[in-house]
């Protein structure tokens, strides 16, 4: 049994889609009034749901990324930093773990990581 989807509210649906569809690929797969889902090549759904006030989350919570090589995740991390995405973590380049924390628009940690 896999995880697939994560429902988030958001500010800015139109702007939180083009951010992950931007940096992790997803794409605009059904709208149901005003929920949006956008789905990876993976099949993993983000249900953004518009709210003027999304509830703040604890510091420690974060939701990831997995990716394919160490090097896709330096690869990306130097993309969003020259873009100027906030990086909440900065890279850590160790030989088993490879990870960086972003923050979406919302606020949302999102971890990137290769293991």
């Amino acid at each position: 049994m896999d995880l697939n989807h994560l429902h988030l509210h958001v500010h800015d649906r139109e702007r939180s889609r083009r951010f992950y569809e931007a940096w992790f690929g997803f794409r605009e797969h059904a709208r149901h009034d005003e929920l949006l889902f956008i789905r990876n090549g993976e099949g993993f759904d983000l249900a953004l749901m518009p709210d003027p006030h999304p509830v703040a989350l604890p510091e420690w919570f974060h939701f990831g990324f997995r990716l394919e090589s160490a090097a896709a995740v330096r690869e990306l991390y130097h993309r969003m930093q020259a873009e100027g995405v906030l990086l909440r973590r900065p890279l850590l380049d160790d030989p088993d773990l490879v990870s960086f924390r972003a923050e979406d628009p919302d606020g949302y940690a999102v971890e990137v990581y290769w293991e």
